[in-house]
């Protein structure tokens, strides 16, 4: 494991990342229906062929407006380099930390859909925690069709400094031992890497076991932070077909690896508008925490 030190961040490196604070980006993608095909099977759902007009289930929209730089412009760790759209933060680990989304009534986002993105950078923030410094990024991004806007999203970005022998991990959580739904999850290799290639997602802790323990010093594989909140939306689908999804947030609090099976869980309000969710791992650490806001159709 590399035990590079990252230079602290002073003021003027902060003064000099905040400079991409109300920087903006916009991307258009044609919302087809192969990449839902591929999110049921990646699900184990058995769900029909989407058609045209088929409405995007709960953060399918992750599969589109993907970033695709060349082979060139890939960094170290699998990711695009460093700058351009996100400031080019000198920490080495990145991770999706959260997010909060909200859906448009009437306006669903649908296969046929000629879409666009807007994405705007809302703040960046320094932060030191026991396992040392960290930045915080907030983007937020909204999602337009032709009849207006489908829904926004505030999207939460965490980097941090390279683990260290002997750093002090976070106090693990204990997740709620009674939950209403409850499904168990097999991380294994090929999970990891269908959902990889639905993304176009080639940050290397999530398929290059080398890399992720000698380098990174992580356990083993990490479950894509997106994958999991994917996977907590869809336990609502399984068990309120009809509902339509109007919020949803969710914050990651520790990783989970492939090393072992996990479980997500939902306990919905007594009138089932309200749903707390959360995912832990095998031996009962909160890994996920979420919520979701329904409408219910009968």
């Amino acid at each position: 494991m590399s035990t590079a030190q990252i230079p602290s961040l002073d003021s003027a490196a902060m003064a000099h990342l905040q400079q991409w604070m109300g920087r903006g980006e916009e991307l258009t993608d044609d919302i087809t229906a192969a990449p839902l095909r591929g999110l049921s099977a990646t699900l184990d759902r058995d769900d029909p062929t989407p058609e045209h007009g088929t409405p995007v289930p709960p953060l399918g929209h992750w599969l589109y407006f993907l970033p695709q730089a060349p082979q060139s412009q890939i960094g170290p760790d699998g990711h695009p380099k460093r700058g351009g759209f996100l400031p080019p933060v000198p920490l080495p680990r990145r991770m999706w930390a959260g997010g909060r989304l909200v859906w448009a009534p009437g306006n669903p986002l649908r296969v046929g859909d000629a879409a666009r993105k807007v994405s705007r950078i809302e703040s960046v923030t320094h932060k030191t925690g026991r396992s040392g410094e960290m930045i915080f990024v907030l983007v937020r991004h909204e999602v337009h069709n032709a009849h207006g806007l489908c829904l926004s999203e505030e999207h939460d970005i965490v980097y941090r400094a390279a683990a260290q022998p002997g750093g002090q991990a976070p106090a693990p959580r204990p997740a709620e031992a009674q939950a209403a739904w409850r499904r168990q999850i097999v991380p294994d290799d090929v999970l990891l890497f269908r959902y990889s290639a639905l993304t176009f997602n080639g940050h290397r802790i999530h398929y290059d076991r080398r890399y992720v323990t000698e380098v990174e010093g992580y356990p083993g594989l990490i479950v894509h932070g997106p994958l999991i909140a994917t996977l907590l939306t869809d336990l609502v689908r399984r068990h309120e077909p009809h509902a339509v999804m109007r919020r949803f947030e969710f914050r990651a609090l520790r990783p989970a690896f492939d090393l072992n099976p996990f479980f997500v869980s939902g306990q919905p309000s007594p009138d089932g508008r309200q749903v707390k969710l959360w995912a832990h791992d095998h031996e009962g650490w909160l890994t996920m925490q979420a919520e979701a806001e329904l409408a219910l159709v009968l």
